[in-house]
């Protein structure tokens, strides 16, 4: 067994635990089968109730899961007392909009005016296209998930705006039907997909090369189906350069304690 499928199997806290110690530092697409996935916004208080708006008002790339009190860092709702400074694989720290940095651990940044925001992430249904036989190809090859910028607007709300940014997984025609069917049924971590087939139609030029995350194989017989993606709110920080935002780095996920089968509508 690799590496890989132990943690395939794996607790949620035991693979943070792996986490917290170092110990993975990889894309966690396919770890914890079976449990919620996390996209994660840390912004100042000041810019709180603007980012709150801005996944109100933009539910399929943005699903909130948790937002933690101001200055608090310890995940409460969706994992058992998890500390979000240190239990997600690699974080990007941002500064008026431009990527400085990624780190493994922001204990030494963190300020007491910060505001923590857990968002859904598509992830979380992998497990449950697994079981209706139809492939997830970013972990048959074991790297992360492309994703992409779109000339889909989001709705602004205060100072944030942006495109929406998209994951794509490749599959036939009759895969991509029973991909919508199955997906439907998870709202609150991004649901159906936003588009299928021809990439240009959102703008998005060549899927060899994604704007986050690595390209994956696509065969000839196969289409791109893209769903709204959690690092959408990545884009709206590049766009509305708040003075400091820390999030996870694309694919790098906070793995939480709750089944996928408790955000089924199903």
């Amino acid at each position: 067994m690799t590496e890989f499928e132990n943690l395939s199997g794996m607790l949620p806290s035991k693979v943070r635990q792996l986490i917290r110690e170092g110990k993975w530092r990889k894309p966690t697409s396919g770890l914890s089968n079976g449990y919620t996935q996390a996209n994660l916004v840390i912004l100042p208080q000041k810019y709180a109730y603007d980012f709150l708006l801005f996944c109100q008002r933009n539910p399929r790339p943005c699903p909130l899961l948790e937002v933690l009190d101001t200055g608090d860092a310890i995940v409460k709702l969706m994992a058992d007392h998890a500390d979000i400074r240190t239990e997600i694989p690699k974080y990007r720290i941002y500064k008026h909009g431009v990527l400085t940095d990624e780190v493994t651990d922001i204990k030494r940044m963190w300020r007491e005016d910060f505001v923590s925001f857990l968002i859904g992430c598509s992830f979380s249904f992998e497990q449950a296209l697994l079981e209706n036989d139809v492939p997830v190809r970013q972990i048959e090859e074991q790297c992360n998930v492309p994703m992409y910028r779109t000339n889909i607007p989001c709705r602004s709300a205060g100072v944030f705006k942006g495109p929406m940014v998209v994951s794509m997984r490749p599959m036939t025609e009759r895969q991509a039907i029973r991909a919508i069917q199955v997906t439907s049924r998870f709202p609150s971590v991004h649901g159906a997909p936003v588009h299928f087939g021809d990439p240009a139609k959102i703008g998005v030029s060549d899927l060899s090369h994604p704007d986050f995350g690595d390209a994956v194989t696509i065969h000839d017989y196969e289409i791109p189906v893209f769903w709204a993606c959690g690092v959408t709110p990545q884009a709206a920080v590049m766009a509305s350069r708040p003075e400091i935002a820390i999030t996870h780095a694309p694919g790098h996920m906070f793995i939480t304690d709750r089944k996928d089968t408790a955000f089924s509508i199903l």
